[in-house]
């Protein structure tokens, strides 16, 4: 099991950070070999069910996951989105939070508990290593893309 956080500010208003961050099928597209599909009807909500399939041929597997945490941002209080990953290889959590920044902009907290099935502790390090570059990478990119 790993734990990482990312921390980001960007020059955004808080909405359309949120916007560009839960935006689920979004993810399969800065994130290489993913696609992601939304299970339940819309909108965004507890109870939103999607799915991240990844990989290639017979070495894909899907990544399930359920908001069970949305409450978007408001002037008065920051967002927070908790996704737990209920796949049959990926389980943990993760958790978006979007709250002001300094100078009118927005701070992003991406929050993340990673376990990988059938995968020795010995591969932590590892893990982490990957598993913050790739999601750093992908936040980043969100963040980017209107």
């Amino acid at each position: 099991m790993v734990n990482f956080q990312l921390e980001r500010t960007v020059p955004l208003r808080l909405d359309e950070t949120w916007r560009r961050l839960t935006d689920w099928p979004r993810h399969g597209r800065v994130v290489p070999l993913t696609r992601v599909t939304v299970v339940t009807p819309g909108p965004n909500r507890e109870g939103t069910v999607f799915v991240a399939r990844s990989g290639v041929g017979p070495l894909a597997f899907d990544d399930r996951m359920e908001v069970t945490v949305w409450r978007p941002p408001t002037e008065d209080a920051p967002g927070l989105c908790r996704l737990e990953k209920r796949g049959r290889v990926v389980l943990g959590w993760a958790e978006i939070e979007v709250r002001p920044g300094p100078g009118g902009r927005a701070r992003v907290l991406w929050r993340e508990e990673l376990r990988v099935r059938l995968l020795p502790g010995l591969f932590d390090g590892p893990l982490r290593t990957a598993s913050r570059y790739v999601f750093g990478r992908a936040v980043n990119s969100l963040l980017r893309m209107p």
